[in-house]
């Protein structure tokens, strides 16, 4: 093994594979290596402090470094406006539920969601204690295939006061290939299982938040990016830290965060920026899609694809075997090969090959050898 690691004026340079394993897991999903090892080697002694960087002080200017390092990096990545506030709270984004509607419903409490998915279904439940829910579409069937509605089809409520979806759904893997127009109305975005897969247009969205678990680091912090026109008071009687106005003024410091999270975040999205950018990993991921994509559709006797072409995910790959008594055969021999976490979603069953940015395009490669010689084998 070559390796050559240091932080912020040093790089990573060279990195031989060490795994035994492509981990297709839907998240907490694979870390690149190299940030890892990196991890790995400054675990007892971060930039010669004597400490390791669990150990930090989160007020201390050690790791206020790696705080502000952190949301520059993001902010370059996804251009985002200066007149956007980034925080890095706990919680996951299932918090978000929550916290979205308690700051954002006024005296009308009414607000849009699209329902795709799971994911739709929860955020909807949760903001409904606070308010209306008008859900203005949901996911379509047709020709045994789902899709989203085209906008026109959808019934919006002029009074809404911002409006809900989910780009990606991962249980489901149905994607928004296109962004809902709401004119005035804030757009509110969960792209936990999207996030830096693709270029986004920030303006376009009033909220956008992610759960670090996809793309962004390790599971415990979540990112919250909101304009500021929309940090105001919240709901009455909302507790303190689903307050997204004291977070804001508080730079994410109000409490303890989550310091491990958000220094592997830190480090992750330095190591998307060495390797170069958003769009550098949006033009891989679609090469990876691809190709899992067009094998299924090869292999239309043997795999199935329930999700229309036009709202296929980039991220989480989901399909059938045509004969079902064949997929735990087929897990089962993936996972002898070093293909892990394949296994459908318990609601959905299936199998689900999540191919997010730390997964390399050998892993999907090497998946795709191994569904064809499997279908030629069994079919």
């Amino acid at each position: 093994m070559t390796l050559q690691i240091k932080l912020e004026s040093r790089t990573i340079d060279k990195v031989e594979r060490m795994r035994k394993v492509y981990n297709f897991s839907a998240g907490p999903a694979m870390l690149p290596e190299e940030v890892l090892l990196q991890a790995q080697a400054e675990m007892l002694d971060w930039h010669e402090t004597g400490m390791s960087i669990m150990e930090l002080g989160h007020r201390g200017p050690e790791f206020k470094r790696v705080a502000e390092k952190a949301e520059a990096d993001l902010r370059e990545l996804m251009s985002i406006p200066k007149n956007y506030q980034v925080l890095f709270l706990a919680g996951g984004a299932t918090t978000q539920f929550s916290m979205v509607p308690l700051n954002l419903f006024d005296g009308k409490r009414s607000a849009d969601y699209v329902d795709t998915g799971i994911w739709s279904k929860k955020a909807i439940a949760e903001a409904s204690r606070y308010g209306r829910v008008n859900v203005v579409a949901q996911t379509q069937h047709q020709d045994r295939l789902d899709y989203i509605p085209a906008q026109d089809q959808w019934t919006m409520n002029e009074d809404a006061v911002y409006l809900h979806y989910t780009p990606n759904e991962t249980i489901g893997g149905i994607e928004f290939q296109w962004i809902p127009q709401t004119g005035n109305v804030p757009l509110v975005a969960d792209m936990t299982s999207m996030i830096l897969s693709r270029p986004v247009n920030v303006n376009d969205y009033g909220i956008i938040y992610a759960g670090a678990q996809k793309n962004i680091g390790q599971a415990g912090i979540t990112v919250v990016i909101i304009r500021e026109d929309l940090i105001k008071e919240p709901l009455p009687k909302t507790p303190a830290l689903y307050s997204y106005k004291l977070h804001a003024e508080h730079n994410s410091f109000y409490n303890t965060p989550p310091t491990y999270s958000w220094y592997i975040s830190g480090l992750v999205l330095a190591w998307m920026k060495h390797k170069g950018g958003v769009q550098a990993f949006y033009q891989q991921n679609l090469r990876k899609a691809k190709t899992l994509y067009s094998l299924i559709d090869q292999y239309k006797d043997f795999y199935i694809s329930r999700v229309h072409p036009d709202c296929r995910s980039l991220m989480n790959v989901m399909f059938h075997l045509c004969n079902e008594t064949l997929t735990p055969h087929f897990l089962e021999e993936a996972e002898k090969i070093g293909l892990t976490n394949l296994r459908g979603h318990r609601v959905s069953g299936g199998v689900r090959a999540s191919i997010y940015n730390a997964m390399p395009e050998d892993g999907v490669n090497m998946l795709a050898d191994f569904m064809m010689d499997f279908a030629r084998r069994k079919g």
